[in-house]
């Protein structure tokens, strides 16, 4: 018998599925499950074994009164969406077949739904994975389940600061900024300086839905020619100052015969086209940062749109693939109106930012056509000027746990701020200890963006027995088995 050439079949698409590149197929008849609600649930099963699982993946078609949205946690992880609540799931389900198999927690520990698991093993999920995800990566959590007044009043805070800011000299901008981090810094989600609720969902969903299907899920790993974890060097250009400084950052990439990318700003300030020639001689790139650094770019969709095309031409000019907001201000539904290849304007975690927040994960991902790649370091001005560490620990600890998680270490420091020595020592220090690392990639932004991209082109298909990478990203991805190397042992 010739095996099958996907592992799973399903009635709906499944986004988690999508996002970590699972084989599966979208078919219209699904097979005979456990009995259960079929109203707005979609159903997963792999093609050699009985196993069911089921999700909900239009929460919206059910009565407001059997759902709830907001932040949550599965089995301890924190997540956030829509889930049918275990009252509903009670009425409708033998209890008796369909048994609670973990719970889901509202923030303050309280029981709110629960996944269930039939006495014949399949798995019933109350909550849609690729929504949740999209909820993560969009932020869009900051507007489920809260008053609003605490926000609110952040908020009014925030924008009052940065329409003074102008004025203000540099030492008084910064002791504000210094006395507002023990506001910032009560923020319980996502965590800071790591929120790895992302991939630890996504170890728990390959687990589970293995469990089902009685085998390890098979799926393509996230990064290159067998590299465990991405470094990305980035650097923001505010000034005309800035750009004259830059050897304080580009000397010690050099020493190391390191690569990195640098976003400059449209009318700032005067670049002199050889001198952004002579960067991308020595491998950079050069990314857009906005048109004047005033924080207008995304303060509206028209203007937005008034401002694009004088950055659209700047790109053009300086042969620039990806742009970064001024302040990582952003707006999610406008940013794939930008027209670039990708954006680096969120971060994993930051709750010190204009913007806080955070897409709560260290990996790519696709928005629409382009590719997001999340800043994953603290940036510089945090680090030193507003927290006023002493040194690069806070870099150092994170960078070896992105490593071990296999993520994409993203670093974003200002040549602006690098007279400090503490930047440019602190920078030093890092990229001395990772830059010989043999498990990393060290790659430039267009270049994990166009991987990223080449990835979710490519499937998984069973020849022989054996799973291979089909489209794209064949000869360079690499296939894993379940959870195997989900999290590394190695130390610095």
């Amino acid at each position: 018998m010739t095996p099958p050439a996907v592992a799973f079949e399903a009635t709906e698409p499944f986004g988690f599925f999508d996002h970590v590149r699972v084989p599966y197929r979208v078919v219209r008849a699904s097979r005979p499950r456990p009995a259960a609600p079929v109203r707005a649930a979609g159903t997963l099963w792999p093609v050699a074994d009985p196993g069911t699982c089921l999700w909900w993946c239009r929460a919206e078609e059910r009565p407001a009164s059997e759902r709830r949205s907001g932040r949550f946690t599965v089995d301890g992880i924190p997540v956030a969406g829509r889930v049918v609540t275990d009252e509903a799931l009670d009425r409708e389900l033998d209890t008796a077949a369909w048994r609670r198999d973990a719970v889901v927690a509202d923030p303050d520990g309280r029981p709110v739904s629960s996944v269930r698991r039939h006495v014949d093993g399949s798995l019933l999920l109350p909550f849609d994975p690729g929504e949740v995800l999209t909820t993560l990566w969009s932020e869009g959590y900051r507007d489920l389940g809260r008053s609003g007044l605490l926000s609110a009043v952040r908020g009014l805070a925030i924008r009052g600061y940065y329409a003074v800011r102008p004025v203000l000299p540099r030492p008084v901008q910064i002791r504000l900024r210094q006395a507002f981090t023990t506001v910032q810094g009560r923020s319980d989600f996502p965590r800071w300086p790591v929120e790895d609720c992302v991939a630890d969902l996504s170890v728990w969903l390959l687990g589970r839905i293995g469990g089902v299907a009685g085998e390890p899920v098979p799926w393509i790993e996230p990064w290159p020619d067998g590299r465990r974890w991405a470094l990305v060097l980035t650097h923001d250009v505010e000034t005309g100052d800035g750009f004259a400084q830059r050897e304080l950052l580009r000397a010690t990439e050099r020493d190391l015969g390191l690569r990195s990318s640098w976003n400059l700003v449209a009318e700032r300030y005067d670049v002199d086209d050889r001198e952004v020639r002579a960067l991308q001689d020595e491998g950079c790139e050069i990314g857009v940062h906005g048109l004047r650094h005033d924080g207008k770019d995304l303060g509206s969709r028209r203007l937005l749109r008034r401002r694009l095309p004088a950055m659209r031409r700047a790109a053009e000019r300086w042969g620039a693939h990806g742009f970064r907001s001024p302040a990582t201000q952003r707006q999610w539904e406008w940013m794939p109106e930008l027209g670039f290849a990708y954006d680096t304007s969120t971060p994993d975690t930051d709750p010190y930012e204009p913007q806080p927040g955070g897409c709560c994960t260290t990996q790519p991902f696709l928005h629409g056509d382009m590719v997001e790649l999340p800043i994953t370091l603290p940036q510089d001005h945090t680090v030193f000027a507003v927290l006023d560490h002493p040194g690069a620990t806070v870099w150092l600890d994170k960078t070896a746990h992105i490593r071990d998680r296999e993520g994409m270490a993203l670093v974003l420091t200002h040549p602006d701020y690098a007279t400090d020595p503490r930047v440019a020592d602190g920078y030093r220090e890092l990229l001395t200890t990772f830059h010989a690392d043999p498990s990393v990639w060290h790659a430039l932004p267009h270049e994990v963006a166009s991987w990223w991209r080449d990835r979710a082109g490519s499937c998984l298909e069973r020849r022989g027995g054996t799973w291979c990478v089909v489209g794209p990203a064949a000869g360079r991805a690499r296939v894993r088995l379940g959870t195997e190397r989900a999290v590394a042992d190695t130390a610095p």
